[in-house]
């Protein structure tokens, strides 16, 4: 084994990413994850909607 932490990471078998690659990784996870978090809030808002204001005051 080299010294060398750069080749190290290559004989395991892990995969070296360029800075630019990591920022657009990064953005990726980003955007997929305020996609989602969108999509839960949209699908809480219909669900308000089609039951109505009412179901807040039935009663038990």
């Amino acid at each position: 084994m080299s010294a060398n932490t750069g080749d190290q990471e290559q004989q395991v078998g892990g995969i070296v990413l360029t800075p630019e690659q990591k920022l657009s990784r990064r953005a990726r996870n980003i955007a997929i994850g305020v996609g989602v978090a969108l999509l839960v809030v949209l699908f809480y808002a219909i669900t308000i909607v089609r039951l109505g204001g009412a179901v807040a005051n039935r009663t038990l």
